[in-house]
Formats: C-alpha cells, sequence, structure tokens
C-alpha cells in the first residue's frame, strides 16, 4: 500500500483580529506551512498529494484553485504525483475546456506527475453555482467525456445535451500520454460502483465509518470493476482512502501537540458545517441523526478517542500506525491518503509527522509489499511446475494408452 497525502488548507476559526487581518494573516501562514510540509513529503517518498477543489467553506478548506497551487508545486517538487482532489466537473462549475487546459497545464509543467480526480461536490457549492443538481452525475462524465475528446483531438467540436462548443484546438495537451489517469470521489457504495463501472480510480474517507464499512464501498466499486466500460482512455482499477493521520515518537506527545482537540475541531466543523449548509432542510431528529455525536459530546457523553479505537483515524507510535495501515490495506486500500494538517496540530508536529512517516513507516511498507511480492511469484512458479508435471504424467499416460510396448 502507497501512502499520500490530501490538503485541504484548514484555516481554524477563532482568527486573531478582527476583519480584514484575522483571516488574512492566517491564510497567509497556512499557506507556507502547508507547502513547507508537502516539499518534505516529497523528498521522504510519499507517492502523492492531492488538493481539493472547495469554494466558500470559511474555517475548513481554504482551497478553491488546486491548480494554481499544484502548479507552484510542479515546480518545487521533484517526485511525488500532484492529484486534483478533485476538479469539480458539472458544467456550471467550470468549462469543460477550462477543466482540460488546467488539468493538461500541471501536467506538462510536472512532466507527467498530474492525477486528474474528478467530482460534483455537495448541495451548498452546487446551488451557489447553479448547478443543476438532478443532472450533476450525467453532467459529471459527459464533461470527462468531453475532456478527453479535447486531449485525445486536434481540433475539437461538440454539439450535444449540454455543450455547444465550436471548433477549436484546445491547448496545451497533456505530458502523460494519452492522458493522466482519471479517478472520482464517491462517499457511498452506489456512487463508488458508479466510480467502478466507469473504470476509474476511487477517492474516499474512513473517519466517521468503521473499516467494515469502508469494505463494503470497496467491495461494491470492485464488483462494478469486473465489468467496467471505462468513460477516459485510461482505466484505473484503485482505491484511495483520506482519514486524519498524526504519527508520533511517543502518545505522551498527544497533549502538547493538541491531538484530540485537533480531532473535535474537524469533526465538530465538519458537522456544523453540514447542518447549517447541507442538511438544513431536515427536521432536529434527522439532523440528530446524521451527526449523533453532537449531541452526545454536548452532554459529555463522547469520547473522542473512540475515533483512534475503531481504526477511523490512524494516530500514534510508527508501530502503531503501521498496524492500523494493515488492516486498511486488509480491507482493499491501495493508497492511505494522510490528511496531516487538521486543526490546531504545530506546524513542527506536523513535519515531524512526515519525517517519521517517511523514514519509519513508508520503507517498511515498500518491505513487506516486495516480501509479498516475492511470495505471489514463488506461489506462481509453484503452480506453473505444478502444471507442467500434471501434463507430463497426463503426456506419459497418453503415450502409454496408444503406444503399448
Amino acid at each position: 500500500m502507497e501512502l499520500g497525502l490530501l490538503y485541504e488548507f484548514d484555516v481554524p476559526q477563532p482568527w486573531a483580529g478582527e476583519h480584514p487581518w484575522g483571516q488574512r494573516t492566517e491564510e497567509r501562514r497556512v499557506y507556507r506551512e502547508n507547502i513547507e510540509q508537502i516539499v518534505l513529503a516529497d523528498k521522504l517518498g510519499f507517492e502523492a498529494v492531492w488538493l481539493v477543489e472547495h469554494h466558500f467553506r470559511e474555517n475548513r478548506s481554504h482551497m478553491p484553485s488546486n491548480e494554481v497551487v499544484l502548479g507552484a508545486l510542479s515546480q518545487i517538487t521533484e517526485r511525488i504525483k500532484l492529484g486534483f482532489g478533485v476538479a469539480l466537473m458539472p458544467h456550471e462549475f467550470t468549462h469543460p475546456a477550462r477543466v482540460a487546459e488546467k488539468v493538461a497545464t500541471v501536467d506538462l509543467l510536472s512532466r507527467g506527475r498530474a492525477i486528474w480526480g474528478m467530482g460534483r461536490s455537495t448541495p451548498m457549492e452546487q446551488i451557489a453555482f447553479g448547478v443543476d443538481i438532478p443532472a450533476s452525475k450525467e453532467k459529471m462524465k459527459a464533461a470527462a467525456r468531453t475532456v478527453v475528446g479535447m486531449w485525445r483531438e486536434e481540433y475539437y467540436e461538440e454539439h450535444s445535451e449540454y455543450l455547444d462548443f465550436p471548433k477549436r484546438m484546445v491547448t496545451p495537451k497533456p505530458y502523460q500520454y494519452p492522458h493522466p489517469p482519471a479517478w472520482m470521489a464517491a462517499a457511498t457504495a452506489g456512487s463508488a460502483a458508479m466510480a467502478g463501472e466507469n473504470g476509474l480510480g476511487l477517492l474516499c474517507f474512513s473517519i466517521m465509518q468503521p473499516l467494515d464499512k469502508l469494505k463494503e464501498v470497496i467491495d461494491a466499486y470492485r464488483d462494478a470493476q469486473k465489468t467496467a466500460v471505462p468513460l477516459t482512455a485510461v482505466q484505473t482499477n484503485k482505491v484511495g482512502v483520506y482519514t486524519l493521520v498524526h504519527c508520533t515518537d511517543t502518545r505522551d506527545n498527544f497533549d502538547t501537540d493538541r491531538v484530540w482537540e485537533s480531532m473535535w475541531w474537524w469533526y465538530k466543523g465538519i458537522a456544523e458545517f453540514h447542518l447549517k449548509w447541507e442538511l438544513a432542510h431536515l427536521t432536529p431528529e434527522q439532523q440528530a441523526a446524521a451527526f449523533p455525536l453532537l449531541e452526545s459530546r454536548a452532554r459529555g457523553e463522547f469520547d473522542i478517542t473512540e475515533f483512534d479505537r475503531e481504526d477511523m483515524v490512524i494516530v500514534g507510535t510508527p508501530d502503531e500506525v503501521l498496524e492500523k495501515l494493515m488492516r486498511y490495506e486488509e480491507a482493499g486500500v491501495d493508497q492511505l491518503l494522510c490528511y496531516l494538517n487538521f486543526g490546531y496540530l504545530p506546524h513542527e508536529a506536523v513535519m515531524r509527522s512526515i519525517e517519521l512517516l517517511g523514514t519509519k513507516v513508508i520503507p517498511e511498507l515498500k518491505r513487506r509489499g516486495a516480501v509479498r511480492l516475492a511470495q505471489g511469484l514463488e506461489e506462481q512458479i509453484r503452480k506453473a511446475e505444478h502444471r507442467t508435471d500434471t501434463e507430463a504424467l497426463w503426456a506419459e499416460d497418453v503415450k502409454l494408452d496408444h503406444f503399448p510396448d
């Protein structure tokens, strides 16, 4: 299993100072520190960094223009893959030509390190951009086909249900041929199956759902991949899962690193955001069912360490982190996207987490992968030898039957 990164560029409130300087000061710090962390991860062997595209999400995800940051990273990193995690695809968000242009530009600048993740966001953002929500799935797929056509054809033209586009040369073309691998964000078994049946990589999350529930989503994806009709020119059959990750020399550092406090900030923030923007139409009872921990926490009945005990997050020493990663691998995860910078974790603690993951965990993952590969090859050789021996015996039997002495 590979280790990657997921970054949203969180800017936790409260901000020090009134508008306009409180927000601006914190955003400057966050962008500077997050980029420094990603550069270190590149040096230490992380597979990929995925940057989100989110709009209007104060406190969380101050990252509306991932292509700009990925372009900057292309010039200060050497090997780490640069993932759009994701590009919002329904036409009302972005014209397909703009998606084709920005993904190809990052791929060109990075000499073939771009990964194209696609998604359609949630009602809060969809409403703001006037997205036709019932048609958003079909529009996402239609836009993806358009983007691939713009990369494939010298001149592209389309007159369809969703797009009226005159003959134009879309530039630049991607560095990778035919184009960067394509992935899709999904949160449910149904949407995961959609990613699978279209031959796209799967991006999903584990926090707030136990590993057995995550495995159900992954299994639905794998089943759909068996009969996939690729939506793009590159079929991808991989699962990437993100969750909160913090690796430390000792759990004694959890208090000074503010690990539990930061984890609660993450859960509380996402719950309050959804209740305010995504689930405002639900009754109080339905809202409580969607985020049950909020009420129990308010009553002092919830222990945030439950996330740790249930492996919904990955925190601890390198040995503990490795043990948890093995359980994710058993569930079918190909790449664990480490959400390293969450809440109030000090920058120095995040840098140390990256260092430990890069020097202690990634080498061990590679070693175990090499051992499993060798064992698999040995098993294939044994099976081949067994077949050869069986065929030889069968041939000898035939000889005796047909050509007796």
